[in-house]
């Protein structure tokens, strides 16, 4: 390698690094130090130890997480290991066939789903979402496009200065953690709020965005969207365990179990919330999978076999604003710059739960994934600071040969 290959290698590098600083993914409260040991993937294409990867799955352990979960497609074939324990006091492995809550990710299942009702002629990606939800009295001037791309300045049902909110987080959230919301609801909420700016001027993040793209697709295809996504992507990419849970609190098996620590009458205290109802977050992040099916879906994607190559082009087109720790945002994803050095540009969209995180990345072509599932538990840990840092460090193993 010479000089200006070289230095333009560690430039990229630390570009990454920078991008990793930005922010801070807002998964709950983190977990105490566990023994960790590799479980083989269940169905593996081949039979080889992948260090780094057992060593970038740890760190996350020693950082303060319950556990972890990953699974990894590349050149070599798959990879599956976890490192932690499934419960806390327990000494099982997290399953790597395990179920858990995937949180924002739900935003891509949902973002590509609209975009299939766009190619069938249903929607127009263009078109105005008052004429087919009229009875919010949405800005005229909003699109279907804005809604997937977080630019149509809607306030934020759940972490909006300017409107109350929902209870997320805390002694509120864990007394109401049971409670069912209905996704209407969720979006009058929001507009209690004036907007934060004027449809498609600026990008801002809001999960009300895609509260209302779920009711979009149940508007113009008549049925729940939990059957629309069954019919039109879990079936067609044989997703048996990936589940719309609406306001189901339950998790199927097998599963890590997920914690919450939280102030409770100024004593710290830490509680299992593997059962949760989700209907507090709606389409804007309530869906269970697992890292297998996460990849087969992302993979998909990427392969152009959901949606049509221009529309994909589309998600790919990111706005200036939403610069940030996941990259700029498109449509339904966010596009991660490498550098050349690694993988060039990466594709993906993480999510949380209380309790759970979740990672799903891609190459453009469909051919290297990365997702994983984290559980969080009862170790006080600086998460702005930690989690950055733990997911640099195995994004770079995983796309940058680190």
């Amino acid at each position: 390698m010479n000089t200006s290959t070289r230095n333009t290698s560690t430039r990229n590098k630390a570009s990454l690094r920078r991008g990793f600083r930005r922010t801070a993914l807002a998964v709950a409260v983190l977990t105490g130090v566990a023994t960790s040991t590799v479980v083989a993937a269940p169905r593996a294409t081949a039979a080889h130890d992948r260090p780094e990867l057992r060593q970038a799955i740890q760190e996350f352990v020693d950082a303060g997480y319950a556990g972890i979960q990953l699974r990894v497609h590349d050149e070599r074939g798959e990879w599956a290991g976890s490192a932690g324990v499934r419960k806390l006091g327990g000494t099982a492995k997290p399953p790597t066939n395990g179920h858990f809550r995937i949180g924002s990710t739900t935003k891509t299942f949902v973002a590509t789903l609209v975009l299939q009702l766009v190619a069938d002629g249903k929607l127009g990606l263009d078109s105005p979402v008052a004429g087919h939800l009229p009875g919010f009295g949405l800005n005229p001037e909003i699109t279907v496009r804005m809604l997937l791309g977080h630019t149509s300045g809607l306030p934020d049902f759940v972490a909006d200065p300017v409107v109350p909110g929902i209870p997320w987080q805390g002694e509120e959230w864990v007394a109401n953690r049971f409670h069912t919301h209905q996704p209407e609801d969720l979006v009058r909420l929001a507009l209690t709020g004036p907007p934060r700016f004027a449809p498609g001027t600026s990008w801002s993040y809001s999960n009300t965005n895609y509260v209302l793209a779920k009711l979009l697709i149940e508007k113009i295809t008549g049925r729940p969207y939990g059957e629309e996504m069954k019919r039109r992507i879990f079936q067609p990419l044989g997703l048996a365990d990936t589940v719309v849970p609406g306001a189901w609190s339950g998790m199927p098996s097998p599963y890590a179990h997920a914690y919450y620590r939280y102030l409770d009458d100024g004593q710290w205290k830490t509680i299992d919330v593997t059962r949760q109802n989700p209907s507090w977050i709606s389409a804007a992040g309530e869906m269970i999978s697992t890292t297998e099916d996460l990849h087969k879906f992302f993979s998909a994607l990427q392969k152009g076999e959901l949606v049509p190559a221009p529309l994909l082009a589309e998600m790919r087109e990111t706005h200036p604003d939403s610069a940030g720790f996941f990259g700029r945002y498109g449509l339904g994803q966010y596009v991660l710059d490498t550098g050349a050095d690694c993988a060039g540009p990466v594709l993906n969209h993480n999510g949380s739960n209380n309790g759970y995180g979740a990672l799903m990345y891609s190459t453009p072509d469909g051919s290297k994934t990365m997702t994983a599932s984290i559980t969080t538990g009862d170790a006080p840990i600086n998460q702005a600071e930690v989690f950055p840092a733990e997911l640099k460090k195995l994004l770079d193993v995983v796309f940058c040969g680190g």
